[in-house]
């Protein structure tokens, strides 16, 4: 027998929802980034300016039967979002055949250590498989210790590293890749 003030685990809800894009979520995606990550990791506004080129590229080319975006509120305010997209050659644009690509994980503070970021990555892969993909690429950053943590904890095995010079800042970027087959 259980009491109302601790019901059975399987009664309980998670502490945040996972829901679609709308209109003014990729305004939110792009002041959260610049915020955060200036915040957390001294990044310029050209950081910023990437986002909102991803955010805009997104949504002039979403095509919901291949890509989409899930945005993850708690108590009604969004704490976390992940895309999930064609993949395409940097160069040409041209899309790249079997291939996802996961963009602009992101947790708010409030809502770390809530498994969110794992759920969120976890979302793309379901996606990604659904869709009949074969690949899920990505791109990070070697400082973002959390974000690749998940990534390898899912299974993403780094393919490259490269020193980089971006945000006001030397980085080492890094393409990670989850094989589906």
């Amino acid at each position: 027998m259980h009491s109302d003030a601790n019901p059975p685990a399987h009664t309980v809800a998670p502490p945040y929802r996972l829901r679609p894009h709308r209109p003014g979520d990729m305004g939110w995606v792009i002041s959260r980034h610049g915020a955060l990550y200036a915040s957390e990791y001294g990044w310029d506004m050209h950081f910023e300016a990437l986002v909102a080129r991803i955010a805009a590229d997104f949504i002039d080319s979403f095509d919901s039967s291949r890509e989409a975006c899930w945005i993850a509120e708690r108590n009604g305010a969004n704490v976390g979002c992940a895309f999930l997209v064609q993949a395409r050659d940097a160069q040409t644009k041209a899309p790249i055949a079997g291939s996802a690509q996961l963009r602009m994980l992101l947790v708010e503070p409030s809502a770390r250590g809530l498994g969110l970021g794992r759920e969120l990555v976890a979302e793309c892969e379901r996606f990604a498989r659904e869709r009949g993909y074969q690949r899920i690429v990505l791109w990070t950053n070697s400082l973002l210790l959390a974000a690749r943590a998940i990534y390898q904890s899912a299974g993403y095995q780094m393919l490259t590293s490269q020193p980089h010079c971006s945000y006001g800042h030397d980085l080492v970027g890094e393409t990670w890749q989850l094989d589906l087959r």
